[in-house]
């Protein structure tokens, strides 16, 4: 292994499979690489419910105690948590161990420095990999300790001092944790929130007998859906495993695109602070950009991906961030990625305008319909990315690479980028109140990718 840093290293992250690309020595060698680089004297751990994560993240407290760095194990949770834990505790460092929505193979980690500021690529992640796989790594002479705490009631209560849940209304809500992380969460929050609840696949298991969750892809949301309307809901949500992605569905059973959230919860935040940035990423971009100048915000596009998303929110002191894959970030919140507060944020929007999410959504989605991410796998992505790229940006009224390409035209603009995660191609295009031109449009580029 040595001077070799393993495929499972990726752009913000580590994800790979188990035990082919991640397994406990590497997992342990992350931990001591990680709390050495970052000089830590304290660090959180936690870790989803896959069958390998406990293991790995066993192996990683030992690694990071290795270094002579204090451990908190919390245990089975969700991303946030490990990112709220890092912020609110003072800790230099936090791993969560989890590979989110991958298939079932696979595992992985997301790291954090003190304040719960990412460790990407360009700041850390590859020094990081480069000491895990650089041969022999020295052991301090005193081990750190470990401690175990629950943390969830105190979490949940910084989650509710955020909205006023005193006034929202009381409507009915399924709630599908995909038998992820999600459903104690959602459980506890919901014995506070007003309302009638309905919960499915709420018990998190690592053989996830309900399918992998990742309401992202249109063939995980029929159960979802269905609850929505058998019980005449006001609203759906769902997550994916580590619960740092949350997805709606309206009172229809309709399955709302992340990229309207982006703008709805926008234009909230904008409400409390005339004036402030809003951070979005490059693959739907019009509605968005619209939404927070007519607000009074100050759109700002960045590339794709937690970790360079809560950087540039740092930077410009960006009071929200949103990427249409459903990560929403909060400076409030660490300028972190939350799966909890944006349903919270929507029933309070629900509940001030008395409008139904389809009605809050609507006039966006007439605006501007979009495709939604359509991914290809394809034995050549960069050669069709260039054959794209030779197509359409000729024509184009305007062209950028922050994240792939976006050609952009008088009434359409499209996206096409590579996964930072997985091997895939990832495509999204929207128009100017066209549905039908969205549809062609998709149509044709889709045809030159699958030739």
């Amino acid at each position: 292994m040595a001077g070799t840093r393993p495929s499972c290293f990726k752009a913000y992250d580590i994800r790979g499979r188990v035990p082919d690309e991640l397994d406990a020595d590497l997992a342990y060698r992350v931990g001591l690489a990680a709390a050495r680089f970052l000089g830590a004297r304290s660090f959180c751990v936690g870790h989803d419910c896959r069958l390998t994560s406990r293991g790995l993240a066993e192996a990683v407290i030992r690694g990071v105690c290795d270094a002579g760095c204090d451990v908190l194990d919390i245990g089975l949770c969700g991303t946030e948590m490990v990112y709220w834990a890092t912020d609110r505790r003072r800790l230099d460092g936090g791993i969560m161990v989890t590979a989110s929505h991958n298939p079932m193979d696979y595992n992985g980690m997301k790291l954090v420095r003190d304040a719960a500021r990412p460790i990407s690529g360009d700041s850390g992640l590859d020094e990081i990999g480069d000491l895990a796989t650089g041969g022999a790594l020295a052991v301090a002479p005193n081990r750190g300790r470990v401690s175990r705490e629950e943390i969830q009631e105190a979490y949940v209560a910084d989650l509710l001092a955020m909205v006023d849940v005193a006034g929202l209304a009381p409507l009915t809500i399924v709630a599908d944790g995909g038998n992820g992380c999600a459903g104690p969460v959602v459980r506890a929050l919901a014995a506070e929130v007003p309302g009638r609840w309905h919960h499915l696949h709420e018990t998190p298991d690592g053989t996830f007998p309900s399918g992998i969750p990742n309401p992202l892809l249109p063939e995980n949301r029929a159960a979802t859906a269905e609850a929505v309307r058998r019980h005449g809901a006001d609203l759906g949500l769902a997550w994916d495993g580590d619960f740092d992605r949350c997805f709606f569905f309206d009172e229809r059973g309709d399955f709302v695109e992340g990229y309207y959230l982006v703008g709805l919860l926008a234009r909230a935040a904008l409400r409390d602070e005339p004036g402030g940035r809003i951070v979005h990423d490059p693959r739907l971009v019009w509605n968005t950009i619209e939404v927070v100048r007519a607000a009074g915000g100050i759109p700002l596009m960045n590339k794709t991906g937690h970790a360079f998303m809560k950087e540039r929110m740092r930077a410009e002191t960006a009071v929200y961030g949103g990427e249409m894959s459903a990560h929403h970030y909060f400076r409030g919140f660490a300028y972190c990625d939350s799966g909890m507060l944006p349903w919270l944020y929507v029933l309070q929007e629900i509940t001030t305008s008395r409008r139904t999410l389809s009605q809050l959504v609507g006039a966006m989605q007439a605006a501007f319909p979009a495709s939604g991410e359509i991914n290809r796998r394809l034995a050549d992505p960069a050669g069709a990315l260039a054959r794209i790229e030779a197509r359409y940006a000729g024509a184009a009224v305007a062209v950028d690479r922050t994240d792939g390409l976006s050609c952009e035209f008088a009434d359409w603009r499209f996206n096409l980028r590579q996964s930072n995660t997985e091997p895939l191609l990832r495509l999204n295009v929207e128009s100017r109140g066209d549905a039908a031109l969205m549809r062609r449009r998709t149509a044709e580029i889709l045809k030159v990718l699958d030739a």
